[in-house]
């Protein structure tokens, strides 16, 4: 079993009408990726499905992957692409659920978005906006967290 550092939180950067297939057929055929990019990939109903086992890594954060669970939500970017936190309600609950549940199983493993692994470039002990390679997950990890109750 892959030892779990981290719990990684994605978007899709795509319309949050965008289809899993569309996603996965993008990662084949464009980026030629013989892994999906996410393990749990939740579409606007809320419907959480399950592309690559946790035991096998997949292609969520360069460098990161061996040690990684990657969760996305459909969407995250508004009609012009500009990033946008588009979560429903139903994948706001739905991901709630599944995060809780990853971390009862790796307590130890740190929950970050996708943007949370952009390099410290000024070291100052954070990664500051202007800092960011991406916005994903279009929403801050850390205040999600303290306003879901999850770490708590």
């Amino acid at each position: 079993m892959r030892e779990i550092k981290y719990i990684v939180l994605h978007c899709s950067a795509t319309q949050p009408t965008s289809s899993v297939e569309s996603i996965m057929r993008y990662w084949r055929d464009t980026l030629h990726w013989s892994n999906p990019g996410y393990h749990f990939i939740i579409e606007a109903n809320g419907n959480i499905r399950s592309l690559q086992p946790v035991e096998k890594p997949s292609n969520g954060v360069a460098g990161f992957n061996a040690n990684s669970i990657h969760v996305c939500y459909v969407g995250g970017i508004d009609p012009k692409g500009k990033p946008l936190d588009t979560r429903t309600p139903e994948q706001l609950s739905s991901m709630k659920e599944i995060i809780i549940k990853l971390h009862r199983q790796y307590p130890s493993a740190a929950i970050k978005g996708h943007r949370d692994f952009s390099p410290d470039t000024n070291h100052n002990g954070k990664v500051d906006k202007w800092e960011w390679i991406k916005v994903c997950p279009s929403f801050e990890v850390a205040d999600w967290l303290k306003e879901e109750h999850i770490l708590s």
